[in-house]
């Protein structure tokens, strides 16, 4: 491509970020008269195209050029915006910032940088579009969940770059740059399944709610939906159903989770996983789920997750697992680190998950990494399904307990067979 081509290509994307938040701006304001809008599709065209060509004569001249004609473009916008206040009393700014945010758009295509300009200009142009969904969830937004995306952009933008990279302690099993890492990787997981369920409601089934509910807490969904069974035989197969879904996804976070921080182990991983988890998820094809419905209620037993005193549990315990996982391995081989994994599985997986991934940078192989981490996830399997058979009684034993049974004795055998 010839330098003229390359800048008259240029060009054209910036007039057509132009146009695309041009037509987007129109809509919204199609019942407006003509000339009561600060800017049509065609003016918004121009603007983009009008920052291509600053954008390159900065380039040519320096960017002294490029400021100064932002500077024009802020003045004569602004002195619209003004004269509009004035004459309807309307304070909004929207298009009055989308006109300026075109015009460096356009000058950052022309400078070479099309994907990052073109990914904007599509962001912005949802976020245009989307206002009175925006408007509509932050009318729904309680005080504790604003909190609480407040301490997750605390704990990940604001603690997590300042904690030293490096081991400490015993055989430098502690890292607190990576022990905090991974508790915000589970707590930004678990935000998502929480606005996920928020959102989307128990009321739109139990496969929406038992797929979110187990990305958040698969076992406060077990808890619930046992109680709820021995309360009303009557939902029994639908709480089931929710019971073994959650679970199920627990066996699918699991692997994202590996996925984001230990690719290279999935390849050993995913197979005694995937086999829990269809073990899991085959009886569902028999209660039919798609004939069942209901309102569960899932979303009232799942706590915000994001309190910091939550947060700082997970670091202790997590730095708890760390530590005793390299003694145990140090003081009784292999065998004391299994126990370990059999022994904290009862109360968590992510603990022990995240541990065993800390200790892959030391000496741990892909096969004990496998062995301890699958034997954890059994060992909670085993848990919540005594769990709901002891609460939810003999129908919610026969439909989710042996399941859950059954998919912890295959992810054992599977191990086994494979590697002894």
């Amino acid at each position: 491509m010839t330098a003229e081509t390359e800048s008259l290509y240029f060009l054209l994307v910036a007039l057509a970020i132009g146009l695309m938040i041009g037509v987007e701006r129109g809509w919204q304001e199609r019942d407006s008269l003509e000339g009561q809008r600060i800017a049509g599709v065609r003016t918004y065209g121009l603007i983009g195209l009008l920052g291509g060509v600053f954008g390159m004569l900065g380039e040519l001249f320096g960017p002294l050029v490029l400021g100064l004609g932002f500077l024009a473009l802020s003045l004569v916008v602004g002195s619209i915006f003004l004269i509009k206040q004035h004459r309807d009393g309307e304070w909004g700014i929207t298009s009055l910032v989308a006109a300026m945010l075109v015009f460096v758009l356009g000058a950052l295509a022309t400078s070479g940088a099309i994907t990052q300009a073109a990914a904007a200009a599509v962001v912005t142009v949802l976020l245009l579009s989307y206002k009175p969904q925006l408007h509509g969830l932050i009318s729904q937004l309680q005080l504790e969940e604003l909190r609480a995306g407040i301490k997750l952009l605390l704990i990940s933008v604001v603690m997590l770059p300042v904690l030293p990279d490096q081991g400490y302690g015993p055989w430098e099993a502690l890292n607190p740059y990576r022990i905090w890492m991974m508790v915000v990787v589970i707590a930004a997981i678990s935000f998502v399944g929480y606005f996920a369920i928020k959102i989307g409601g128990a009321h739109r089934g139990i496969l929406f709610t038992g797929l979110f509910g187990g990305l958040a807490s698969s076992t406060a969904v077990t808890l619930h939906l046992s109680r709820l069974g021995k309360q009303n035989q009557a939902v029994v197969p639908v709480a089931a159903s929710g019971i073994l879904i959650a679970c199920g996804t627990a066996y699918v976070r699991m692997l994202i989770v590996v996925g984001l921080l230990a690719p290279s182990l999935l390849k050993d991983l995913w197979p005694p996983v995937v086999l829990m988890a269809v073990v899991t998820y085959l009886p569902l094809v028999l209660y039919r789920l798609g004939k069942t419905s209901g309102s569960l209620g899932t979303s009232s037993t799942l706590q915000n997750p994001l309190e910091l005193k939550t947060a700082l549990t997970f670091g202790a315990i997590l730095t708890a697992v760390m530590l005793l996982s390299v003694v145990l391995r140090e003081t009784y081989g292999d065998a004391g680190l299994m126990i370990l994994a059999a022994v904290s599985g009862m109360a968590d997986i992510d603990a022990m998950m995240l541990s065993l991934i800390g200790m892959t940078d030391n000496d741990l192989s892909s096969r004990l990494f496998v062995m301890a981490l699958v034997i954890t996830a059994a060992s909670n399997s085993l848990v919540k399904g005594l769990m709901s058979g002891l609460i939810g009684g003999q129908q919610l034993f026969t439909r989710a307990t042996l399941p859950l049974l059954l998919a912890g004795v295959a992810g054992v055998l599977a191990v086994w067979i494979a590697y002894w």
